[in-house]
């Protein structure tokens, strides 16, 4: 199709779904799926997420089914939404539901719907940024408050939902300031969820720990001269030996993935992002000089067991030795350890008293749990876990592909409407329990 009459049918497209839009938003609609669409509708995408409008409408939801209200703000026009549900019991160890109000970038032209459009298929599926990671849980909590509150449920332990900004870009001006804040010290929060993934297969996934990213930036040194000659240690020679044995490393846990031997979510995983080096010219590079200096940057995601001063040690001797004129920086992005060096894990058995409630709050709807996971990637829970306070990753989405940043996100009407049933299930159970909750 000529690149004119494919905009042309765009632009047809686009009108014709806004037309839709105004229609349907003529006639009166109030249900569980038209204040999910809404709430998908607020651009939140980074770079310049619209947290004003999403901290509104979730202000108003939360109004309207008598939640206490609070808009904390740590880092100017990074807002902070904590609702609260009291309980019977204040004394006890609160209960916390953490969601994040941002998402990532939309290649629009790439996606079937608009992807801020909440657009809704003939056979059910809902298309949108976030619409699995994760504004379908920040709803899906309301809801199920909703549904417990009309059936006169009232919760012993208070509920807390959190709403926080920049989850995505790392959390470091959202939940960071919030759980070292004296507002959430007061929380008194013995339990938190926080989000989880989908899952393919008709079992619930459920996450008791992330990997932590790493991200390294190896530079290297050394003589610059004529392309015809060859030099000892050149800095792309020294990168390129660096690159190699970093391959090595990474082939040696892929193996171990390929094998069956372990998931991906519990081996060191690095990967290559970047290569910067040559010296520019009119035409691309200079290609009969050698260049003196030479960068590459790589991703690491360690899993709770690994030990982070071996990966230190391999990366110093092995992987950016000083004696190949090599450099190195490493910025970690988020915690390892609790705050008593222990790995920041969540047990998922009877050690941890909350984990049988939540199993059988699961059951009690007739959900399958699969076998606990670590978090291949990363979520604001290991700044909560940081705290001692354990926390459990969970999105209720069984039957779905998982499409977290990808081009046509979408997550269809009837499990998004499951889901708050779990979660009505899940905050019964857990609000009920009156024994000791340490673990």
């Amino acid at each position: 199709m000529p690149n004119s009459t494919h905009s042309l049918f765009q632009l047809v497209l686009t009108n014709l779904v806004v037309l839709f839009l105004i229609v349907s938003a003529q006639q009166p609609q109030d249900t569980p799926i038209a204040r999910f669409q809404r709430y998908l509708r607020i651009n939140t995408a980074h770079p310049r997420p619209d947290y004003s409008s999403a901290i509104s409408f979730l202000e108003s939801q939360a109004l309207s089914i008598n939640l206490q209200v609070k808009t904390l703000e740590f880092s100017p026009g990074k807002p902070v939404l904590l609702l609260t549900w009291p309980g019977s019991n204040p004394s006890l160890p609160s209960l916390l539901f953490n969601s994040h109000l941002d998402s990532v970038p939309a290649e629009s032209s790439k996606w079937t719907h608009p992807p801020f459009f909440a657009v809704r298929s003939p056979d059910g599926k809902i298309f949108a940024r976030g619409a699995q990671d994760d504004k379908c849980i920040g709803v899906q909590y309301l809801e199920a408050i909703r549904n417990l509150k009309e059936k006169n449920f009232a919760p012993v332990r208070t509920v807390h939902v959190s709403y926080v900004p920049d989850e995505e870009i790392g959390g470091v001006n959202g939940i960071l300031k919030f759980v070292a804040s004296e507002e959430f010290r007061k929380l008194n929060v013995g339990f938190a969820m926080d989000e989880g993934q989908a899952s393919p297969g008709d079992e619930f996934r459920v996450f008791y720990a992330d990997r932590s990213p790493w991200n390294l930036i190896i530079k290297a040194k050394g003589m610059p001269g004529h392309g015809s000659r060859m030099y000892d240690n050149s800095a792309m020679e020294n990168l390129m030996k660096s690159v190699e044995i970093i391959s090595r490393f990474r082939e040696s846990q892929f193996d171990v993935v390929k094998a069956g031997e372990a998931p991906n979510s519990e081996v060191v995983s690095v990967n290559p992002v970047y290569v910067k080096a040559g010296i520019p010219s009119p035409s691309g590079f200079v290609m009969n000089m050698q260049p003196s200096e030479a960068e590459a940057g790589f991703n690491i995601r360690l899993p709770p067991v690994a030990d982070p001063e071996l990966v230190r040690r391999r990366i110093a001797e092995e992987w950016a030795p000083a004696r190949r004129n090599m450099t190195y920086q490493i910025i970690e992005l988020g915690p390892l350890r609790d705050y008593m060096g222990r790995p920041l894990t969540t047990p998922t058995n009877d050690s941890n008293p909350w984990w049988p409630i939540f199993k059988q709050a699961i059951t009690a709807v007739g959900g399958k749990l699969a076998k606990p996971e670590i978090l291949a990637s990363t979520t604001d829970a290991r700044y909560i876990r940081q705290l001692g306070i354990p926390v459990l990753g969970f999105s209720p989405m069984k039957n779905t592909p998982i499409l977290l940043h990808e081009h046509n996100e979408f997550l269809e009407d009837t499990v998004y409407l499951e889901g708050i049933e779990v979660y009505e299930s899940i905050i019964r159970s857990l609000s009920s329990f009156e024994e000791s909750s340490s673990y």
